[in-house]
């Protein structure tokens, strides 16, 4: 285990050679490097795998925090606001992590195949578990495929359909097989998540997505916070912040103007529900982040 650890880490340095997200000629696959430990740093995590190398990191979901580091892997089966932050690096030994995106409809293949078909419970849509020398070597395999361009296109598909069928193998496999079984209640928050996600600005009743995703009011609200650890309301709330952070931070928006394209109506109640969130107000964190990042150039 820890050989193959500490290859990956090797190859992933090979890829990196400065701190940051590097994308690679496997579209799914991305590599993350950082010679420092980082702030809290809030995202929309896709579905996805995420696999540390070297170093640590600890994950935030509505107050619910998880570890992970070397040789462990993280995954998250649909769209969560999570808040990440690195707690272990060094410019002597970075942070370095891949992240695998997840496709349904290989899970669901998979599923097919493997498991029985049931409607089953609902669990949470993240999970951390210890990595197995199988997986590594599929994912080191996957990695190494980056220095035979002309292999990916037939072979990188068959290593990420065997990287993740471990992952399935491993002890909360099911937890990521439920959002894959057709007509399951994880499917139905699934498809919640995914149509708050394409409306976020808009009003959302809960009763008019619950008779989108076929399923009651009050079963919604339940599961939906069994899979995300909060209501939908709530996370619709964080989509909009996070949207809004990143439209003045990318396009110089001020606030008002921001909040009103995510769908605030009143300037005073967005700010006040950003600060909530990020810790400050939103030009004076919009300032910070700008200062930050030039900081580490």
């Amino acid at each position: 285990m820890n050989q193959l650890v500490a290859e990956l880490a090797r190859q992933i340095a090979r890829h990196t050679p400065m701190d940051g997200s590097h994308k690679t000629a496997i579209p799914e696959l991305c590599f993350r490097r950082a010679s420092q430990e980082s702030e809290p740093t809030h995202t929309l995590n896709m579905p996805s795998l995420y696999m540390i190398a070297q170093g640590s990191k600890i994950a935030t979901l509505a107050g619910e925090s998880f570890l992970f580091d070397s040789g462990t892997y993280m995954v998250t089966s649909v769209h969560l606001p999570v808040i990440g932050k690195i707690t272990h690096a060094s410019p002597q030994t970075p942070y370095l992590s891949l992240e695998l995106t997840l496709s349904p409809d290989v899970i669901l293949d998979i599923n097919k195949k493997s498991s029985p078909q049931n409607r089953g419970e609902t669990g949470r849509g993240i999970l951390v578990n210890p990595s197995t020398p199988p997986l590594l070597d599929a994912i080191l395999r996957l990695v190494n495929l980056l220095d035979t361009p002309t292999d990916i296109e037939m072979l990188a598909p068959l290593i990420i359909r065997e990287i993740f069928y471990r992952v399935l193998q491993g002890e909360q496999g099911a937890l990521i097989r439920q959002f894959a079984v057709i007509g399951s209640y994880a499917q139905g928050i699934s498809n919640a998540i995914h149509l708050i996600n394409r409306d976020y600005s808009k009003p959302l009743v809960i009763e008019e997505l619950a008779k989108k995703v076929s399923m009651s009011p009050t079963s919604l609200h339940k599961r939906f916070k069994r899979v995300t650890g909060m209501s939908p309301l709530q996370y619709q709330k964080i989509i909009r912040l996070q949207t809004a952070r990143r439209l003045m931070l990318t396009e110089g928006l001020d606030a008002a103007t921001a909040g009103f394209r995510v769908g605030y109506e009143s300037p005073s109640q967005f700010n006040r529900e950003y600060a909530r969130l990020f810790g400050r107000p939103p030009m004076r964190d919009i300032n910070h982040l700008r200062e930050s990042f030039y900081e580490s150039q």
